[in-house]
C-alpha cells in the first residue's frame, strides 16, 4: 500500500479514461496531460492505461509500505525520497518505508507518478479514474492507502529517457468544431491573431480564458462535446471543455483542441497566455 501521508492540493488517481459511456452523461476523465502519463508509465513498461497518480500544483507527502519502482514525470516540481532529490523521467527503485515528498512547483502545473504496475484502486465502468458521483471519491485525502503491487526485482529495458519539455508552449493546434462557420471575419481575426490569458476559472472540467471575442446571438439544440471542445458563449467568453467536462452543451462547439493541445493547457495555470492554431 501507498500512504498518504500528506494529500496535497488535489492529488487524483487517474489512467488513460473512461470510454463508451458518453451518451450516458458520464465523462471521459483519465489523464489531463496524457503526454507525461504515458512517458513514465512506458519508462516502467506498464500497459498505455495503467493508472498514474496526478499531482497537481502541491504535491503530497507519501509513504511506501512494499518495495517497487516509480517514475516521476509532467510538471516540473522538486521532489526527494528520503531526503535525497529525484529527477524526472528516471527509474526508481523504492523499498518500505520509504518517504516520496514534493517540494516548489517551478513549472508547468500538474506531475505524475507511475508505479511499475499501476495503482490498484478499484476498476469502475472500465477504468480507475477518480470522477465524483462515479468513483467513491474525487481525490486523494490524508491517511489514505492506495494499493499497488509488491515488486522487489526489476531491471527495464530503458532506465532513464530526455523529453523536449513542452511546458513553456503556448500554442494550441485546433480543427474546426461543428459550428466554425458560423464566426464572422471579425471574430476569426480575434481568435487566431491574439493571446489569451487562463482565467482564475479553470479545473479538470474546463478552462475559461480571460478576454473575450465577439460575442453572437446564435441558439443551437444541446449537442455533443468532448474534452477539448471550445465553446462560444452569447456574450463572447471562450470555454474549453477537459477530461471531466460536461458531455453535452447548448453554446456553440467552434473549435476542438487536438491531444498534445490538451496536454499543453493542462499544464497551465491563471494567467498563463496560449494562443490558437489552426490545422
Amino acid at each position: 500500500m501507498l500512504k498518504v501521508l500528506k494529500s496535497g492540493l488535489f492529488t487524483t488517481v487517474q489512467d488513460a479514461g473512461r470510454y463508451g459511456y458518453l451518451n450516458m452523461g458520464v465523462p471521459v476523465a483519465g489523464y489531463m496531460d496524457s503526454f507525461s502519463a504515458q512517458k513514465v508509465n512506458m519508462l516502467l513498461e506498464n500497459d498505455d492505461d495503467a493508472a498514474v497518480i496526478e499531482i497537481t500544483m502541491t504535491g503530497p507527502t507519501l509513504e511506501f509500505g512494499e518495495a517497487s519502482y516509480i517514475c516521476l514525470g509532467g510538471a516540473l516540481i522538486s521532489a526527494t525520497l528520503n531526503n535525497e532529490p529525484i529527477q524526472p523521467f528516471h527509474v526508481i527503485k523504492v523499498e518500505k518505508g520509504d518517504i516520496l515528498s514534493y517540494g516548489k512547483l517551478k513549472k508547468g502545473f500538474r506531475s505524475y507518478l507511475a508505479i511499475k504496475g499501476g495503482f490498484n484502486v478499484p476498476l469502475i465502468l472500465g477504468s480507475r479514474s477518480f470522477f465524483s458521483s462515479i468513483t467513491d471519491k474525487d481525490h486523494v485525502v490524508d491517511r489514505a492507502e492506495i494499493p499497488y503491487k509488491v515488486l522487489k526485482h526489476f531491471t527495464p529495458k530503458i532506465s532513464e529517457i530526455k523529453v523536449d519539455s513542452f511546458l513553456d508552449e503556448k500554442v494550441l493546434e485546433v480543427s474546426k468544431g461543428p459550428e466554425y462557420e458560423m464566426l464572422t471575419d471579425k471574430q476569426l481575426e480575434s481568435l487566431f491573431y491574439r493571446e489569451f490569458h487562463i482565467s482564475n476559472e479553470n479545473n479538470r472540467m474546463a478552462y475559461q480564458l480571460e478576454e473575450q471575442i465577439t460575442g453572437h446571438e446564435v441558439s443551437m439544440l444541446t449537442s455533443a462535446t468532448l474534452p477539448g471542445t471550445v465553446q462560444f458563449t452569447p456574450s463572447g467568453k471562450l470555454i474549453i471543455l477537459m477530461k471531466d467536462g460536461q458531455t453535452t452543451g447548448g453554446y456553440p462547439r467552434i473549435l476542438q483542441l487536438s491531444d498534445k493541445a490538451i496536454s499543453i493547457l493542462a499544464q497551465k495555470k491563471f494567467h498563463d497566455l496560449v494562443s490558437f492554431k489552426l490545422v
